[in-house]
């Protein structure tokens, strides 16, 4: 793809990669992704900022074929989705400098071997001047790794968020049209690498309260004209209470399992609590993850096998464990057939949660009418604590 126009003089550049479904051989990625970068030409200097995936390094190299200098590269973010392109685009510009923040030129120089010489890091809040155009660069550690920095260019109002609010889309649409897909998109990036760190971005997002942002150029997705839109859905995201909503992750082996949630998924339906169910033998993972932004309560369905939760349930585990949502509540129902340590095990899985665990339901066998009747009790105090958190 060409270079594209923004505003006069500001360019995006990039690669929209509309094929891959993986990112970091982990994360869903139904709708493809893009790998921004963005071109400011002012009228002394001129800063490139970001580069793109090594795989698609040709891309933006053929775009900066017409560009006869560059003078600086800021680089965000060390991961090499966004940076991994540098040393190539070094190699066309000799003479520029990499901009970054201190801890960044370090993992850029252990994650790409970029000498020490070639960088400026810069301080939070300082700027750097293009001629008639003026860079500020603002710290945003943990936006997803400690390294991380935004650039506001003052003079055009937009603020260059790297990964801070971008979204895994592939389009040819420059600017976002549907602002519904982006908020799915966008939530699902939070929820994959973000939340972990929301109690560090909430600070990150007051920083951006005292500037004039007009637009938002991510590094993933589209420009956002409307950066109302996308931070506020942050602030929601971060500072909102859970929702009135049990996550269901459960797996089942002779259906013994999957009769219970279907029960149990019916029984809170009933109560007036919204239920999102996930068979993990076939979920999307991503929409497991979205699921925990909002759940107040999560409840994990798994048989015994070999005598602890099934794998792919104690996997769901290990994810709600590693991006801590606000939920905050948490039980387990399921089979067995002889004995075991489920609940055991996988209450000993979430450390970072900060959750009341609620009476587990575990049958022998296949669910009896006994058994049932626990699963209504369940759901019924499960209504019962979102009716008093004042969960909607």
């Amino acid at each position: 793809m060409l270079a594209r126009t923004i505003k006069e003089r500001i360019y995006w550049m990039g690669a929209v990669d509309w094929d891959r479904r993986l990112f970091d051989s982990l994360v869903p990625l139904p709708d493809g992704t893009s790998y921004n970068a963005y071109l400011i030409e002012g009228s002394e200097k001129t800063a490139l900022l970001d580069s793109v995936d090594p795989p698609m390094a040709n891309e933006l190299l053929a775009q900066l074929e017409s560009v006869s200098k560059i003078d600086y590269v800021v680089s965000h973010h060390a991961e090499q989705d966004h940076s991994g392109t540098i040393p190539q685009v070094l190699e066309k510009f000799p003479d520029a400098k990499v901009i970054s923040t201190p801890k960044a030129m370090g993992m850029l120089g252990d994650l790409l071997r970029i000498p020490e010489e070639s960088f400026i890091t810069v301080k939070d809040g300082e700027t750097l001047t293009l001629g008639d155009k003026t860079l500020k660069f603002i710290h945003t550690p943990w936006v997803h790794w400690p390294e991380t920095m935004v650039t506001y260019l003052e003079e055009d109002r937009i603020l260059f968020s790297c990964d801070f609010f971008g979204s895994h889309i592939a389009t040819s649409d420059l600017f976002v049209i549907d602002e519904g897909r982006v908020y799915e998109a966008a939530k699902r990036y939070f929820a994959e690498i973000m939340m972990p760190f929301r109690n560090v971005i909430k600070k990150n997002l007051e920083k951006l309260d005292s500037y004039d942002i007009e637009m938002i150029a991510p590094g993933h997705g589209q420009v956002l004209p409307n950066p109302a839109f996308i931070m506020n859905a942050y602030r929601d995201w971060i500072l909102g209470p859970p929702r009135n909503t049990v996550a269901l992750p459960y797996v089942s082996a002779h259906e013994s399992t999957k009769r219970m949630v279907e029960h149990f998924a019916a029984a809170l339906v009933e109560k007036g609590v919204r239920v999102e169910q996930f068979n993990l033998t076939v979920t999307d993972i991503g929409k497991l993850a979205m699921a925990l932004v909002d759940a107040a309560t999560i409840v994990v369905g798994t048989p015994t096998i070999l005598a602890g939760p099934h794998p792919y349930a104690a996997y769901s585990v290990f994810l709600a464990n590693a991006l801590r949502p606000k939920t905050k509540f948490l039980s387990i129902i399921g089979s067995y057939g002889w004995g075991g340590k489920t609940v055991e095990t996988l209450a000993g899985m979430i450390p970072n949660l900060k959750v009341e665990v609620l009476e587990p339901v575990l049958c022998k066998g296949v669910p009896s009418q006994t058994d049932f009747e626990a699963l209504d009790r369940l759901a019924n105090t499960i209504a019962q604590k979102h009716k008093e958190n004042a969960f909607t």
